[in-house]
Order: C-alpha cells, then sequence, then structure tokens
C-alpha cells in the first residue's frame, strides 16, 4: 500500500480538491494524507493570537469570516444537496466548537485544539465528496492513532498498533483518509507535529504500515537544483539521497519538511515528491541509493547570526569546546555551522531569543563578535573528500563574493558557507551558473 499526502495548496479550493479526488481513485488501496486548506492554519493562528492578548471580539470577527468562506465550498464541490448539506452541517459543527472555546480561559491547550480544524475540516469535506462519488472511503481519525511522548517524539509502536488495529475494521475500504500535523499528546491531549508536519505524519504513517512508497504533492514539480525564485531555469532533482534530502529541507528547500526523512530512511521507504497540476511529472525521488559524483542541489537558510568566540587559552586547553556547546544547550539554542582554530571557534545559530544572555556567558571564555543579516549556502551531493575536486568548483563559484565561514566534514553530502544576506541572490546565481549549467556539466564530465 501507497501513502500520499497532499497539501495545502493541493486541496485549497473545490476544483483542487476534485483534482485530487482523480489522482487518488485508480483502485489501488492507499492512505490519503491531507493538509489543511491552504490559508486556514495562519487563520487559525490569527484567532489563537487575538485568544492570547483576551480580544474575543475579534477572534470571533476572524472567525466568521472563515466560516463563511467555507460555506461557500458545498455549492462548488458536491453534486446532490444531500452531500451539500451534510458538508454544512460538518462546518457549522467545527465552527461552533471553535466558538465555544472562546468563552473559555484560553491556554496552549485550547490553542492545540483550535489549531486542529484545518485538518479535521479538509478531510472530513474530501471524505463525503468521495462517498458521494462512489468511492468506498473510510475517514481514520489521525487522533485515534498518532501520539506523541513527553519529549514532543513520536511514538512509533503506539502509532502501528492503533493505526493497523483502524485499518482491520475496514478491510473493504479502496481508501483510507486521515489528517496530517495533528496528534495527541502524552496527557492525551490534542496537540501537533508543528509547521510542516503533515509530511511528517505520512512518513510515520508509511514507516507504520511498511509502505511500499511515500509521495508528497505540492505544487511544483519536485526538489528543484535551486530556489526557483532567485535563480533562473532552475531544473527539478530526479533522484536524492535521504541524506542529501535531509540536508536540503534544513538548509532552506521548503518543498519537504526536514524531519519527513528519518522514518522513511530507517524503513528503506522511497519518498517521491510530486506535482499536483502536472502529475504526469516525474518529480524527485528519494531513497537510500547515491548518485556517484554529482553535485545535485543548492539552498539557501536565511536570518543567520554567526558568533565568534576567541581566547587566547583555547591553546592546549581542555574542556573549551564543550563548556562553550553546553551554553548553547542551557538555553535551548540549536547550532547550525561551526568552524574552529586553534584560537578560537565560529558557530551560527537561527534563534536569536537568548542572543544576550548567550554572548554574556561566552564571554567569560574569550572575546565575542557577533555578526548578523548572514544567509548559509548549502551545495548537495555526493561530496566524499575523495571526489577530487568538487572543493574548487564550489570556491571558485564564489570567488567574487566574501565568504565569513565554510564548514565541511561533517557530512558527505553538505559543504555549507555563510555569506551576507545581501550576497544571497548573486551567491546562488553563481553556484547555479558554475554547476549546473551545460557547461559546467560537460566540463565535469571531461574530467572524468
Amino acid at each position: 500500500m501507497k501513502v500520499l499526502k497532499f497539501g495545502g495548496t493541493s486541496v485549497g479550493s473545490a476544483p483542487r480538491m476534485k483534482d485530487v479526488a482523480r489522482l487518488i481513485c485508480d483502485g489501488a488501496p492507499k492512505i490519503v494524507v491531507l493538509s489543511a486548506m491552504s490559508g486556514t492554519t495562519n487563520t487559525l493562528v490569527e484567532i489563537s493570537d487575538y485568544l492570547h492578548r483576551k480580544n474575543p471580539d475579534g477572534a470571533s470577527e476572524i472567525a466568521n469570516k472563515l466560516r463563511r468562506h467555507y460555506l461557500e465550498l458545498p455549492g462548488g464541490l458536491y453534486r446532490t444537496e444531500e452531500y451539500r448539506q451534510l458538508a454544512r452541517e460538518l462546518i457549522s459543527e467545527r465552527f461552533d466548537g471553535l466558538c465555544s472555546l472562546m468563552k473559555q480561559p484560553f491556554s496552549a491547550c485550547e490553542e492545540k485544539i483550535i489549531l486542529a480544524q484545518g485538518e479535521l475540516l479538509s478531510t472530513g469535506l474530501m471524505n463525503l465528496y468521495l462517498q458521494e462519488t462512489g468511492v468506498r472511503s473510510v475517514l481514520l481519525p489521525a487522533l485515534d492513532f498518532m501520539r506523541i511522548d513527553r519529549n514532543a517524539e513520536p511514538e512509533p509502536s503506539f502509532i502501528r498498533e492503533k493505526l493497523t488495529a483502524l485499518l482491520e475494521k475496514h478491510p473493504e475500504a479502496e481508501l483510507y483518509i486521515t489528517q496530517g500535523f495533528i496528534c495527541r499528546n502524552a496527557d492525551d491531549g490534542v496537540d501537533n507535529l508543528q509547521r510542516g508536519g503533515s509530511d511528517y505524519t505520512a512518513s510515520l504513517v508509511g514507516a507504520a504500515i511498511h509502505a511500499e512508497e511515500i509521495q508528497i504533492w505540492t505544487d511544483i514539480d519536485g526538489m528543484h537544483n535551486s530556489d526557483p525564485r532567485y535563480v533562473k531555469q532552475t531544473q527539478p532533482v530526479r533522484q536524492l539521497h535521504f541524506d542529501e534530502a535531509a540536508e536540503l529541507a534544513y538548509f532552506g528547500a521548503k518543498i519537504l519538511h526536514p524531519t519527513c526523512i528519518l522514518p522513511a530512511k530507517l524503513n528503506n521507504i522511497p519518498v517521491r515528491l510530486l506535482n499536483t497540476m502536472q502529475p504526469d511529472s516525474a518529480g524527485t525521488t528519494i531513497s537510500n541509493e547515491t548518485e556517484k559524483g554529482k553535485i545535485k542541489a543548492v539552498a539557501a537558510k536565511d536570518n543567520i547570526t554567526s558568533i565568534r568566540i576567541k581566547s587566547g587559552r583555547m591553546l592546549l586547553a581542555t574542556g573549551f569546546l564543550r563548556k562553550v556547546f553546553e551554553i548553547f544547550e542551557n538555553y535551548r539554542t540549536p547550532v547550525d555551522v561551526v568552524a574552529t582554530s586553534e584560537v578560537g571557534v565560529s558557530v551560527t545559530i537561527d534563534n536569536c531569543k537568548h542572543l544576550d544572555e548567550i554572548v554574556n556567558d561566552l564571554r567569560k571564555y574569550g572575546t565575542v563578535t557577533v555578526d548578523r543579516e548572514l544567509t548559509i549556502i548549502c551545495v548537495v551531493g555526493d561530496l566524499e573528500w575523495n571526489n577530487v575536486g568538487f572543493e574548487s568548483r564550489i570556491v571558485y563559484a564564489l570567488k567574487d563574493i566574501p565568504l565569513r565561514m565554510i564548514s565541511y566534514g561533517g557530512s558527505n553530502s553538505n559543504v555549507s558557507l555563510l555569506v551576507r544576506a545581501s550576497d544571497k541572490q548573486n551567491a546562488l546565481q553563481a553556484l547555479s551558473s558554475h554547476l549546473f549549467s551545460d557547461r559546467a556539466h560537460e566540463s565535469s564530465t571531461n574530467k572524468h
């Protein structure tokens, strides 16, 4: 069985929902994971923000506007008045529940319930449409099988047990529809897998049922070799190793959530990135296979801050790095890129919430310099150290752009370069021209 996930844009309107239905109704049983309709989660976040600010009137106004938007959907989605009425009842039930939450004391628990409504709406409406068209579809509530522990980590054995039991109850079904993103926590409360978590849901579901394949359907034809918003004439990458895809996702490729990779990788399940608007396109296949000697793609991560700690005492000083990284750990601030020398260490972070406290603590061990408004450029491919020449191609492409840091060796699939944010577009364009143009390809081929 395959697992197919469709993002918010793919189910963002009645015509798009019908397109998705045509894609999934091919006679083969499958589990379909749906995100909320595009724009819905952002609106639910806005409603929660009003409630946090103790402004229920503002929250109610936004909720009523969203309700009216949803009530326009049944007229364009369903053929019969019977199913239009069922859809209206579903929408009213969800929004009535939302309004009741606005009359209660507001906390993080209520916020999680509010944020779950988008997926509950999209899956309910899609399941009704499939049933109206005669498809034997079953709604599998994610809140009945998807659970995280007290560390907000999924519980694979629980997911497998509960999901298997639900599937066994409906052996006659052609399609199983479930929600992405939402789950229950260790206290059995409604929770979620964070933004972008529908990808994670699909991967966890795929791992739980030992799926033949996991498909992530979005609005672009696979992962491109650079960011098409900044680089002209980018191309889809047809094949990626899981490690390459994870690096690209973490360092800025928005098509795939970084957490999606691990469950599929551990269970050796291929992941395909496909385009709902161009379903015949080959897209990108992610697996445990590596294409040797190829640079695949470039991604960029913005809003980076660099911190350099310089200390004359570092020479031969045991424990210096441990003390430095303990400070970041104490403030729960992840580090992206690291470069060291005999007299200092430079690191980058993308979360500056505790920057002042971190800098104050680091000053116990040396002189601290902070640089803001930086971007990490990540070059990904088969970059093992014995593949001679790839380093020079990458650095030469950026010969006219100042490099604040270079990090290589922590991974066989990634070289990270730190540049000023103002140089980002020029850096991406230069790398694309030098690494992916026809002339660059011919040059590389001739060398081998």
